[in-house]
């Protein structure tokens, strides 16, 4: 079972929408019919993030977590160069300052989410290489970072090189990294500090590695370079998660193509968003990432680019991506409702 559905105090039940992708949706939501309306959140943030906060000038209310429900994300495209390590660091970042707990697993041997996070990639030092194929846990190689107490992270150091090989001769090759996050996922629910969101960074190939991303993942979030030969990787990566599907993880689905390096000022940047458009009206964000020096310079400074300049572009769309992110998730859950509502009083 997936482990968006695992966590165990939110009691999940499935469910189908209307694509017929399978999704997990609390029984508190469901006896809540149509209205998924929440409460007002009076939980207070850390005082780091308060801070930050108040420089990314937000108002108190504007706020996405705590969830009622986990949800994992692999964010792949096997064309490198696309602004994927970029998304994983920014939108995890984002996702905490509006109030979620997350957690970001580099499945990437670069280790270019976890230098721009300021994690120990030394040699040796426990990281996704070590839960993959040294039987370490989740626990034990997930550190909070910096500046950032809701945000989690797994690094990957130089050993994660070696474990596409290594991983060919273990048992259950591709279910590991599931396994494994799982089990976290369920000790920290148990313990009532439940993860929101799981982001999980994979490399521009079609290892073990990112299989492994993929089977654990309930959802895959693609950026796209607002490029030409963009489109080409486009639909070699759907050819991918279709495999994934078949063979490993029915419950994966393409749930969001994020543009990147948007320049509204070519003629090449609305093209592609238009074409992409036709092919994916359902998973293309309105929010973009448009080209950003302060992006470029964050991970220099081992800051996300909230941290390092909250009044950039850069800051600002990736706040955007993710209430965009919150609000299709809460959109598609009350279809669900209505449908399951609607075939309960037909019964």
């Amino acid at each position: 079972m997936p482990f968006g559905s695992v966590v165990v105090p939110r009691d999940p039940i499935r469910s189908k929408d209307p694509r017929g992708v399978t999704v997990d949706v609390s029984r508190e939501t469901v006896a809540s019919g149509a209205d998924n309306s929440r409460e007002p959140i009076t939980e207070s943030f850390p005082p780091e993030i308060e801070s930050l906060r108040a420089d990314l000038r937000l108002d108190p209310a504007d706020r996405i977590g705590p969830r009622d429900r986990t949800r994992c994300i692999a964010v792949a495209n096997q064309k490198g160069g696309v602004a994927k390590t970029t998304t994983v660091v920014n939108l995890a970042a984002a996702l905490a300052v509006l109030g979620c707990t997350v957690l970001v697993v580099d499945m990437d041997p670069q280790g270019n989410a976890s230098s721009a996070l300021g994690l120990d990639r030394e040699p040796g030092s426990p990281g996704t290489y070590e839960v993959l194929v040294g039987n370490r846990s989740v626990s034990d190689a997930a550190t909070t970072v910096s500046g950032l107490p809701g945000l989690l992270a797994v690094p990957a150091t130089v050993d994660l090189a070696g474990a596409d090989i290594e991983l060919v001769s273990q048992v259950a090759r591709e279910t590991r990294l599931r396994k494994a996050v799982e089990t976290f996922l369920n000790q920290r629910a148990e313990a009532g500090n439940p993860i929101d969101f799981v982001l999980l960074d994979c490399p521009p190939s079609l290892g073990l590695l990112t299989v492994n991303a993929l089977v654990a993942a309930n959802e895959v979030l693609i950026p796209l370079q607002s490029e030409y030969y963009a489109l080409e990787g486009l639909g070699h990566l759907a050819s991918t998660v279709d495999m994934i599907q078949q063979h490993l993880n029915p419950n994966l689905v393409i749930s969001a193509i994020l543009l990147t390096m948007f320049d509204g000022r070519t003629r090449i940047a609305p093209q592609v968003a238009e074409e992409v458009r036709q092919h994916f009206p359902a998973e293309l964000l309105e929010a973009v990432v448009p080209r950003s020096v302060r992006l470029s310079e964050a991970p220099s400074y081992g800051q996300t680019v909230l941290q390092y300049d909250p009044g950039s572009v850069g800051a600002r769309a990736y706040l955007a991506v993710a209430r965009e992110l919150d609000q299709r998730d809460r959109r598609l859950v009350d279809l669900t409702d209505q449908q399951e509502k609607a075939v309960t009083t037909e019964s």
